[in-house]
């Protein structure tokens, strides 16, 4: 049986903001190119693995947008959750999903649709090393990193142990940690020791394995995750779902299974597939060219004596004139307008988060 595929697009992407907006969010933007990362997510697994085997999690009010975007997928692979609850809840739905229309003991796939890579061929070899460890039962989890390129402090991080063997001329590793976001001397010292990558968040494992997981450690959640299941194909599925969803616990998928694994089931596969993970404007800007001597623009763009910025520019009948401006996102929209230098771009998502339920939330 081929490998079933979970490509998460539920997330409002604030920190993207103006370019991510709450009616349209960041993984339905083409803000690379002409295709949306989901797109471009998509793309990059259907010709392995087939239409039918690729499932797409997202908020029922963006279920119209799979519709538009992925007509070739089946609507039934579009997992509407009708209310978020962050991806304890989220990630537990969908498994639900997969464990009914398939052998829970089959190797699954979870990926993420807001990310970019270069190297697809790369990164496609990767996913079927990991298929291949979790299905030979030599894994129950496997975690697919990015080689790291530098000391990265916007992104998880994953630390592995002693190679263990290869897979497809691959080299795998054991799993001894997984760290969220740490401090940049904190980031140096991983990059430089050679013993930990990037955390894409991508990773094969089982139905069976994650469930066993949430019965094992959240069993309140797990209760709700349990009833909504049992109505999966039936007439009382959505209004089960809607009646039992809201009510379930608040709780990122790493806090609920991920802290809880027993380093003995997992493995790590590492590669240089060109993953990056556009989470803010300026990780943005070094997604697309990392130097600190070249802007990244888009529309009509006049940059003078200015170096290492972001400059946006949607709209067409004017144009965006930057002079002397050194590390600053300056973004145009038709809504909109943001000035920030890179040192204060995580207060992007704080400013959005103050405005929304304002007068000010139909720009949000």
């Amino acid at each position: 049986m081929l490998l079933k595929i979970v490509i998460f697009a539920g997330g409002s992407g604030r920190r993207l903001w103006p370019l991510s907006l709450k009616k349209s969010p960041k993984q339905f933007e083409p803000i690379i190119g002409d295709q949306s990362t989901l797109q471009l997510a998509v793309d990059r697994v259907l010709a392995q693995y087939g239409a039918e085997n690729i499932f797409i999690s997202t908020n029922e009010q963006y279920v119209h947008i799979l519709e538009a975007q992925l007509p070739m997928l089946p609507k039934a692979n579009f997992i509407g959750e009708p209310i978020r609850r962050d991806l304890a809840a989220a990630v537990g739905l969908a498994v639900c999903h997969l464990s009914r229309s398939a052998d829970p003991d089959e190797p699954i796939a979870i990926l993420w649709g807001d990310n970019y890579m270069d190297e697809v061929p790369t990164f496609r070899t990767v996913i079927g090393a990991a298929e291949q460890l979790v299905a030979s039962g030599k894994a129950k989890i496997t975690f697919m990193g990015e080689s790291p390129r530098f000391a990265n402090d916007n992104l998880g991080w994953i630390r592995m142990g002693e190679q263990q063997g290869t897979v497809n001329d691959l080299p795998y590793y054991g799993f001894e940690q997984l760290t969220y976001r740490p401090p940049l001397d904190q980031c140096k010292a991983m990059f430089e020791s050679g013993k930990s990558v990037w955390n894409t968040g991508y990773f094969v494992t089982t139905p069976r394995y994650v469930q066993d997981k949430y019965a094992q450690h959240q069993p309140a959640l797990w209760a709700g995750l349990s009833e909504i299941a049992a109505a999966i194909g039936t007439d009382s599925y959505i209004d089960t779902l809607h009646r039992v969803y809201p009510q379930l616990e608040v709780m990122s998928f790493d806090d609920a299974v991920l802290e809880h694994l027993d380093p003995a089931d997992a493995l790590v596969l590492h590669e240089e597939m060109g993953w990056s993970d556009p989470g803010t404007l300026y990780a943005l800007k070094e997604a697309i060219n990392p130097s600190l001597d070249e802007n990244v623009k888009r529309g009509q763009v006049v940059a003078l004596e200015s170096s290492d910025c972001l400059l946006y520019n949607y709209q067409s009948d004017k144009v965006l004139a930057a002079i002397g401006l050194e590390g600053m996102i300056v973004v145009n929209t038709e809504n909109a307008v943001l000035v920030v230098h890179k040192d204060n771009i995580k207060l992007v998502k704080q400013m959005v988060n103050g405005m929304v339920d304002t007068e000010l939330d139909q720009y949000t």
